[in-house]
């Protein structure tokens, strides 16, 4: 239990860090930190009981650099949501697809790249999804550069009391 996410929320509510629970109640303890949402259960040590926290905020404001999200296979499949984009099957074993060809003149770039399952990355092949008759479920675009650190897309799942906290791309 003392490994479970715990989301780390910036002085502001701004999404910071995924940090484990065991790191989040001493946190709380050094009173660098407050609890903002209640986890699952309690944690005992040889004289107190502490509540496993889900969400916590710091106290002080923790200043970050803006950077330019790099175009990466885990980047890629987050902005997805480890979905295809073309038959809208979700699952954690999808691929690569260049839109328009590499051989074609495709750039790598967050425009021209896609999650595909690997049944339809095979049916399209190295064709321009109007040649294979496929249709994208969505227009590939950079992710917003409002948000800094993303969050792993199985705890969306798992954690739904984050949802309050989030960005709306989030959502």
């Amino acid at each position: 239990m003392v490994n479970f996410p715990v989301l780390v929320l910036n002085q502001n509510y701004e999404p910071l860090n995924i940090c484990r629970a065991r790191r989040a109640v001493v946190l709380i303890y050094q009173g660098k930190a407050e609890m903002l949402e209640n986890g699952a259960g309690v944690v005992h040590s040889a004289s107190q009981v502490f509540e496993l926290p889900s969400v916590i905020r710091l106290d002080s404001q923790v200043k970050r650099p803006r950077s330019q999200r790099k175009l990466t296979r885990l980047e890629i499949f987050n902005r997805d949501q480890y979905t295809c984009q073309y038959c809208g099957k979700q699952t954690r074993q999808i691929t690569l697809d260049h839109v328009i060809p590499k051989y074609r003149g495709g750039k790598h770039t967050w425009e021209n790249v896609v999650g595909a399952c690997v049944r339809c990355n095979r049916r399209k092949a190295g064709r321009t999804p109007a040649e294979a008759g496929m249709k994208l479920r969505h227009t590939p675009a950079p992710p917003h550069n409002n948000t800094y650190f993303y969050i792993p897309h199985h705890y969306l799942q798992v954690r739904q009391e984050w949802q309050k906290y989030l960005p709306v791309e989030y959502n």
